[in-house]
């Protein structure tokens, strides 16, 4: 009678987790889609001015791949980057101007706040608001906000130019595809788009009047006068999640942006271990959920269920010779695994990882935990060298 209870829970549990999927199927803004690419768009018949920002804090190794395509833009108005060396100890600024002096292109301009950013603010925003500065005595119509691991092809500038006049956008972000070369990033990159997906579905971020607000801080084209309206990124300054931080900023002053996948923009850092894209999940993951412990919690068993209980049910019940729980949580397994297909064929990876995506999940809710835990030690989110104790989260959406 136990077992029979005890069966009879795990479907229970099968079937929850099953309508859950199907909900997040249909009704999650179609997030598995991944066509959700740069919008239709003309070239204007006058090229606006563009300044390129990119902040850098010991970037030498990874800016021989990157910096050349931001230099080589085949761009038809006035363009140009300023690179802000935010306190590195690798020199990365050396290497920045020699690579200007053997490549040409572009001009570019190489400086530093100096010294470390003030209490409040993170490195990165400290960098950009030096950089945003410098570039508003060119007074510019676009900024390009881009970090300095991200390559573009030739195109890229053009591209998103054309696509911010045409559709009246005032922010435009792509998603850069990202490195999967090790066995570690074949199982873990693509999952991490498909949950930031899964938590901004793309298609309501550019919708008028949604709340959903979200960028990719790799690839962030920015119209200089939203920028002043949304007065970032002052606003923002404490933000470690500092690309959702400013998309709600731009929108929530009114500004129409668009967020989607990459075609021709991609990272070239490379994370061969685990450990590496372990620290790159977890200094910023207790921040996404506003350092709030019932949040995590809620997260944690959400994940559990929607994840994990699948191909629990499925084994469970076909162990204990329970029909209902073996159908049903092998049904929202086949759905997950069908709706993670579209981001592995994005990322040119073979069909037999998406039924590895409880796997990959339950690293992540790890992820998550140890994110926290390092948060009530005091440690918080810890990158390059510098940890901020306890970071803002990132504001309401509202």
């Amino acid at each position: 009678m136990g077992q029979t209870a005890h069966v009879s829970a795990v479907a229970w549990t099968a079937a929850v987790s099953l309508a859950a999927w199907v909900w997040l199927l249909l009704g999650q803004g179609f997030f598995w889609r991944t066509d959700v690419r740069l919008p239709p768009r003309r070239e204007p018949a006058v090229w606006p001015p563009v300044c390129v920002v990119v902040p850098a804090r010991d970037e030498a190794a990874v800016l021989p791949a990157s910096l050349p395509s931001l230099l080589a833009q085949d761009y038809p108005g006035r363009a140009e980057v300023f690179l802000i060396d935010d306190g590195s100890s690798d020199g990365t600024a050396e290497v920045a101007r020699a690579l200007a002096r053997r490549h040409g292109g572009l001009p570019l301009t190489v400086d530093s706040p100096g010294g470390e950013p003030p209490a409040g603010w993170t490195g990165k925003l400290w960098a950009v608001r030096h950089g945003v500065g410098l570039a508003r005595a060119r007074a510019p119509e676009y900024l390009l906000l881009t970090d300095a691991d991200i390559a573009h092809a030739p195109d890229s500038l053009r591209h998103l130019v054309a696509a911010a006049r045409t559709g009246g956008f005032d922010l435009v972000s792509q998603m850069a595809r990202l490195r999967v070369r090790s066995r570690w990033e074949r199982l873990v990159v693509p999952a991490f788009v498909y949950f930031f997906a899964q938590l901004y579905p793309f298609r309501r971020v550019g919708r008028k009047g949604a709340r959903t607000a979200a960028a990719a801080g790799g690839c962030v084209l920015l119209r200089a006068e939203a920028a002043e309206r949304a007065r970032v990124p002052e606003t923002i300054r404490h933000a470690v999640i500092d690309d959702v931080a400013l998309a709600r900023a731009v929108k929530g002053g009114g500004g129409h942006i668009w967020l989607g996948l990459a075609e021709r923009v991609d990272s070239v850092r490379p994370y061969p271990r685990l450990h590496d894209l372990w620290r790159m999940v977890s200094r910023s993951a207790y921040a996404q959920l506003r350092h709030n412990p019932l949040v995590l919690a809620g997260t944690v068993a959400g994940l559990a269920l929607v994840y994990l209980v699948p191909p629990a049910a499925l084994v469970a019940g076909a162990a204990g010779g329970d029909t209902a729980a073996a159908v049903l949580g092998g049904l929202a397994w086949l759905v997950m695994t069908g709706t993670y297909l579209p981001m592995l064929r994005y990322y040119r990876q073979p069909r037999w990882l998406a039924p590895l995506l409880p796997f990959t999940a339950s690293l992540y809710l790890l992820m998550t935990v140890d994110s926290a835990v390092r948060h009530y030690r005091g440690l918080g989110a810890a990158w390059k060298g510098r940890t901020y104790a306890r970071p803002d989260a990132v504001p309401d959406e509202g």
